[in-house]
């Protein structure tokens, strides 16, 4: 299995880093996770963009989800378009939610975009994507949120969306390979309750599902530090462990 960060900023883009996308690469199959803002444009630095598979959108804010507006456009009317769909899973009302940010019901062809996505709910539990073992489970954030596990010819890669602490975190990363886990707090601070994690939780939550290595993201940059939530989490966590950046790839 192969891991490609595309895009990995918190809450909105930094001057050099787009908001969350991961495509996750294995038995021929690409699978996009998250299409957050930005990320379109270094997507297509590593794989021409028609042809990913599926797309899992974890939850309906806009650093998850809001590129999958841009690749609207280039599906529909790209002359080397593809002739059908590309799957998209995400939260209830995903369908409704990603074309009224694409322009609402004023668009004069298909403008249910259902001529690019085949829109498909998530709902906790598992399924596949061609060669993949796809897990899904809701995790501790204000509106409708996903962590995912990826399970391929026994490597597995687990990560956590946007979340709280939660006992979800824990079963869906249990013994993987890669915990790909969001940190985008400090400890100290008077963090919100049930909306993100801290690098010491990530790490927590690494050391108890016994995860292999811990990838750190979704990181607020202007607010944090890297340094500071990589040392929170190597003191909560013993094996590697490092914070993601764009174009980094990871082979498990």
């Amino acid at each position: 299995m192969k891991l490609t960060v595309i895009g990995c900023a918190g809450s909105f883009p930094a001057p050099d880093t787009p908001c969350s996308a991961y495509l996750v690469e294995a038995g021929g199959y690409r699978l996009l996770i998250d299409f957050g803002t930005g990320s379109l444009g270094e997507l297509q630095k590593h794989v021409d963009p028609h042809l990913i598979d599926a797309v899992i959108v974890t939850h309906l804010h806009a650093d998850h989800f809001l590129d999958a507006c841009g690749y609207a456009v280039m599906r529909r009317y790209s002359p080397q378009r593809p002739e059908t769909p590309l799957p998209m899973y995400g939260p209830a009302g995903v369908g409704p939610r990603i074309v009224a940010a694409y322009g609402g019901q004023g668009e004069l062809c298909h403008p249910s975009l259902r001529d690019v996505y085949d829109f498909r709910e998530l709902r906790p539990g598992a399924f596949d994507l061609g060669p993949l073992s796809i897990t899904v489970d809701r995790v501790a954030h204000p509106v409708e949120t996903y962590g995912v596990r990826v399970e391929h010819a026994g490597s597995s890669l687990a990560y956590t969306s946007d979340s709280g602490p939660c006992q979800a975190l824990e079963s869906l990363a249990a013994h993987c390979d890669v915990l790909l886990a969001e940190a985008s707090y400090l400890e100290g601070n008077d963090n919100p309750k049930d909306v993100h994690l801290t690098g010491k939780e990530a790490g927590d939550y690494a050391t108890k599902a016994g995860a292999a290595r811990l990838l750190l993201t979704h990181l607020v940059e202007p607010w944090g530090s890297r340094e500071a939530t990589l040392a929170e989490a190597r003191g909560a966590y013993t094996g590697p462990v490092e914070v993601v950046r764009p174009g980094q790839v990871y082979e498990f």
